[in-house]
């Protein structure tokens, strides 16, 4: 980050990337699909287009279902005997719409995190901007 920069307030960003709202300003819309995140904000213009998301919001939200998911099954399995059927549909039926209603918000926050710490080209674009360099012979 430049000297001259002003911090951004990280948790100010994730709640507004949580909420699937652009973490600048926290008035457009993040998401112009599911899961597509919008060029540049259609409130205050700010440029969307640098976050690499990838992997961490399903790892995230997996982490967090399966959490929750297997605590209670195993909360149930204790207290009360059900039958196989009940189990067969309620705990994948549980963990489906939970990944579904989870992984905007999710992934929002981490495009919420990745603007606050000027990651990816959110800031002074040096890190996209320096060449890649193989390691050995390059020549």
């Amino acid at each position: 980050m430049n000297a001259f920069e002003e911090r951004r307030d990280w948790q100010g960003a994730i709640k507004r990337g949580l909420a699937c709202r652009c973490p600048a300003c926290g008035r457009g819309r993040l998401f112009s699909g599911f899961l597509k995140v919008r060029p540049q904000c259609e409130a205050c213009g700010e440029d969307l287009s640098h976050h690499r998301s990838d992997d961490l919001p399903p790892y995230i939200v997996i982490t967090i279902v399966g959490h929750v998911v297997v605590g209670a099954n195993l909360t149930i399995e204790s207290a009360a005997e059900w039958p196989l059927w009940t189990h067969m549909v309620l705990w994948p039926l549980l963990a489906l719409g939970m990944c579904l209603a989870l992984l905007q918000p999710v992934k929002g926050g981490v495009v919420g995190y990745q603007w606050a710490l000027r990651m990816h080209g959110f800031g002074d674009n040096a890190d996209e901007e320096a060449p890649l360099r193989m390691s050995g012979n390059e020549g």
